[in-house]
């Protein structure tokens, strides 16, 4: 007689977020105080070079040591291509929410537009080094991604309200950057407490929009994606290609004031749009 399929692991969804918070911040604080103190062995080890990349992958390698510790496999990431519209929809967006932005401040004259650093950006010789920081920041956004939006949202997601899940995704994700801009130096030019007070609204929005495409796809890839594009366009692509003034500086980028405005919008959007989204499990064992 055959033998039958075991039945998955029972999982409590609050604890598996408790003990994913507990790895989490831990494993963050090791590179919290490297970047704050910089001591010797991580200057010498190149540690300190690339503390951002690693305390970006901290909240991923948390989340599978919590899969593995409580479940025993890697169930319930969203780790499955799904469906392409929502990768397409993932690329899009941010480029077109990005282009928004910047484009109000080139057409206000805010912060004018440079075309002749565009036009050399995107020469196909510097195409190269262009997809090549893309892809990096795809790869740095995947090491958040698996966190955030691969375990934590869907656990949430399996016992509270979609509301719910958006605003306390935003809140964590919130907190795990607040040391790094208390101590690292990350920030916009209206000083910490414009910078945190942006960054919160900004990331309520944001949150909702990335929580929404990862329920509704079925797959962490499009968060990776937005989060990757987000970074890259908003932080990299479009100021390079934007004169630098007191006007721009004050609008644009992840602690100007238009951040906020898109964000909301874009929150409102998807938060209209949860009837939509498919009826989570019980907790049961992974998704």
């Amino acid at each position: 007689m055959a033998e039958s399929a075991p039945r998955p692991e029972r999982t409590d969804p609050k604890r598996v977020i408790a003990v994913y918070l507990v790895l989490v911040f831990a494993l963050s604080s090791i590179f919290w105080y490297i970047i704050a103190a910089k001591p010797q062995f991580a200057i010498d080890t190149g540690i300190l070079k690339n503390s951002v990349f690693l305390l970006m992958w901290c909240p991923g390698v948390a989340a599978i040591l919590t899969r593995f510790a409580l479940q025993r496999n890697l169930r319930g990431f969203g780790f499955r291509i799904g469906e392409l519209r929502w990768w397409l929809l993932a690329m899009v967006i941010p480029i077109g929410l990005g282009f928004v932005m910047f484009g109000t401040a080139w057409v206000t004259g805010a912060a004018p537009f440079l075309p002749d650093r565009a036009a050399a950006m995107l020469a196909l010789p510097a195409l190269g080094a262009v997809l090549v920081s893309l892809g990096f920041s795809i790869v740095s956004a995947a090491g958040e991604e698996i966190g955030w939006r691969g375990l934590l949202v869907p656990e949430l997601g399996r016992f509270t309200t979609f509301t719910r899940v958006a605003i306390v995704s935003a809140a964590v994700w919130f907190c795990w950057h607040v040391p790094v801009m208390l101590v690292g130096g990350y920030g916009g030019s209206g000083g910490l407490a414009s910078s945190l007070v942006v960054f919160f609204l900004s990331m309520i929005g944001g949150s909702t929009f990335m929580a929404w495409m990862r329920l509704r796809s079925g797959s962490v890839w499009p968060a990776v994606l937005i989060h990757g594009f987000d970074n890259y366009f908003v932080q990299e692509f479009f100021p390079a290609i934007t004169a630098t003034t007191t006007a721009g500086e004050a609008m644009l980028g992840e602690f100007g004031w238009y951040v906020v405005l898109i964000s909301i919008v874009v929150g409102l959007l998807f938060w209209s749009l949860r009837n939509r989204l498919p009826r989570m499990p019980r907790p049961e064992g992974g998704l």
